[in-house]
């Protein structure tokens, strides 16, 4: 696992963006993952604003969505799939249908989440995954507690999870969906790259346990530890709790310019 801290969310947006951007310039077919939550907004703004000037295209990309609440109205603003379309599907030359996500109103929801993983399966599988993390160290909708090998499935969320999200709902957790569809930890864990954003002091405890914790699901995310290619970035709040951060530091800046992240 590569920590990188960076001043704030501006160097972590450019960071990502020239990583997805080198991504496509060597394989326009790609597989993208995209996560919600406020995380990955600003590298979706980054990403328009190089649709903008013609530096990237999503013309011949894929990309697939981590989560998805069950049973809000087809059109309702916080649905993930019109979130995802708002902030960076709409903006950008995905074709139409390139963008998936689980159908959190099938009526047959294991059945919709078998379906998932066979589409995410069969094109290929994720490239590039991006990712946030929950206060309490939840990745997509895994909660605390979820199997390690988990795949996509119906989630119950925490009230934790539905009082930090509470915010994109105008501050009634009631509003909040009760329950979920989400990629598993062990779905996430097959994306050849994970690259998870976490900016503000109060994900440090989720991002001390995720770099420097033990390996348990009663911190999910910390399973990442495990993958072969994940790159975590953080911005100095989020970092603050962690005991190597030096070393992180001086890691990063004495890498080779070729090895991006």
């Amino acid at each position: 696992m590569e920590v990188v801290i960076l001043p704030g969310t501006e160097q972590i947006a450019v960071l990502v963006a020239d990583a997805i951007e080198n991504l496509l310039a060597d394989r326009p077919e790609a597989v993208l993952g995209l996560a919600t939550g406020s995380s990955p907004l600003a590298v979706y703004d980054e990403l328009a604003r190089r649709y903008d000037a013609g530096r990237i295209s999503f013309a011949r990309a894929r990309a697939f969505m981590l989560d998805e609440y069950v049973g809000l109205p087809a059109d309702h603003p916080e649905l993930y799939r019109n979130v995802i379309e708002r902030e960076i599907a709409g903006r950008v030359d995905f074709a139409e249908g390139a963008v998936q996500g689980p159908d959190g109103l099938a009526a047959d929801l294991p059945a919709a989440c078998a379906a998932y993983e066979r589409a995410i399966a069969e094109s290929g599988g994720v490239d590039l995954q991006i990712l946030g993390i929950g206060t309490d160290g939840h990745i997509a909708f895994n909660e605390p507690g979820s199997s390690l090998a988990s795949r996509t499935r119906i989630k119950t969320l925490t009230g934790q999870t539905r009082r930090d999200n509470a915010r994109f709902f105008d501050g009634d957790v009631d509003a909040v969906p009760q329950h979920c569809l989400t990629q598993g930890l062990g779905t996430i864990m097959d994306a050849h790259h994970l690259v998870l954003v976490a900016t503000g002091e109060n994900k440090a405890e989720a991002v001390r346990q995720l770099v420097e914790g033990p390996v348990s699901a009663t911190w999910p995310a910390t399973i990442m530890q495990h993958h072969q290619h994940a790159t975590v970035l953080l911005d100095e709040a989020a970092a603050s709790r962690l005991e190597r951060g030096e070393y992180y530091r001086e890691t990063y800046a004495t890498k080779p310019e070729w090895q991006g992240i």
